[in-house]
């Protein structure tokens, strides 16, 4: 919603492979964009392709400002690809950070924002009132839920646990492994 993308647009998310990624990846694709994303493995990339992904980008071995240029980015990472997202943004590009994985701060050239007229957005809802967060829900119902009950947006969960391995939740996240969300359950 924030950065409104549009069917024909080049969208790029990075961490193709997470919780938001695989959402992402399936709402792009279900909006007609070309989609592209940034994952760290072989099964990853294949299972970003699976959920949509038209290319899939090894982050360690290749440059994903190569594969520019894109309309909107999405972005996890934070600070550390803030020049780096710029440089392949298309003429009014959008740029949305949403996570800040690896770093607060980064350098830009803030000529490329002004001649390509560039726009750069933060936003989580951890920092929203009440009032935002149910405007965010009821666009999210109007727009993404018809999407999720025809099918063509899945929850990608890989794996379940009891709320009482909730230690083996995060010590599997950090391990980077998994595709989707890891899901703690009562019981």
């Amino acid at each position: 919603m924030t950065a409104a993308l549009k069917e024909g647009e080049t969208f790029l998310m990075h961490g193709g492979a997470g919780g938001v990624g695989t959402m992402a990846i399936q709402i792009a694709k279900a909006l007609g964009a070309h989609v592209v994303t940034t994952v760290g493995s072989p099964e990853k990339a294949a299972r970003a392709r699976e959920l949509g992904a038209d290319v899939t980008i090894d982050y360690r071995r290749e440059d994903f400002a190569e594969y520019g240029p894109y309309d909107v980015i999405l972005d996890v990472i934070g600070g550390q690809y803030l020049e780096r997202n710029v440089r392949p943004l298309a003429a009014d590009g959008r740029l949305v950070f949403i996570g800040l994985q690896n770093g607060l701060e980064g350098q830009l050239n803030l000529a490329e924002l002004v001649f390509k007229r560039i726009s750069v957005h933060g936003t989580t809802l951890r920092t929203r009132s009440a009032a935002q967060k149910a405007a965010i829900i009821a666009e999210v119902q109007k727009e993404v839920w018809p999407m999720i009950e025809n099918g063509s947006v899945q929850l990608v969960a890989d794996q379940t646990l009891p709320m009482a391995e909730a230690a083996e939740a995060h010590r599997l996240m950090e391990a980077g492994g998994h595709v989707g969300k890891i899901l703690l359950v009562n019981g």
